[in-house]
C-alpha cells in the first residue's frame, strides 16, 4: 500500500465522472483530492518512437521497427487485411447477420 503525504503521481482510467487507480492510493475513502489530468497513450508511444532502438526491451524494439515507417492507415489495413480488397462481401455479411438478429425479436413498445 502506497502512505502519500503531500503528493503523488498515480496512473488510472477513466471511466465516466469515475477514476479507476491502477494502485491503492494510500487514502481513506471520502477523502477530498485535487486531481490533474494527462493521457498517457499517446504520448507514451510518441515517446517509446522518439526512443533509441538500444534502449528498448529489444521485443518492443522490433515491434516498433515494423511499424515505424507506415503510411497513415497501412497499420489498419494491415490488421484488417483479411477483409482489405473485400469491403463489399464485408457489407453484405454484416447486413446479413443484423437481419438474422432481428428474426423472431419482438417488437420494443414506445
Amino acid at each position: 500500500m502506497i502512505v502519500m503525504t503531500s503528493s503523488a503521481s498515480l496512473k488510472g482510467i477513466i471511466r465516466g465522472k469515475t477514476i479507476e487507480l491502477e494502485s491503492e492510493s494510500g487514502l481513506p475513502d471520502g477523502q477530498v483530492v485535487s486531481v490533474t489530468l494527462r493521457s498517457v497513450g499517446e504520448s507514451s508511444l510518441a515517446a517509446w518512437l522518439a526512443t533509441p532502438p538500444h534502449e528498448l526491451d529489444p521485443r518492443l524494439a522490433e515491434a516498433l521497427a515494423r511499424i515505424r515507417d507506415l503510411p497513415p492507415g497501412e497499420g489498419l489495413r494491415r490488421s484488417f487485411g483479411a477483409w482489405a480488397d473485400e469491403a463489399a462481401e464485408l457489407d453484405e455479411y454484416l447486413e446479413e447477420n443484423r437481419r438474422r438478429r432481428k428474426i423472431g425479436r419482438p417488437e420494443i413498445e414506445p
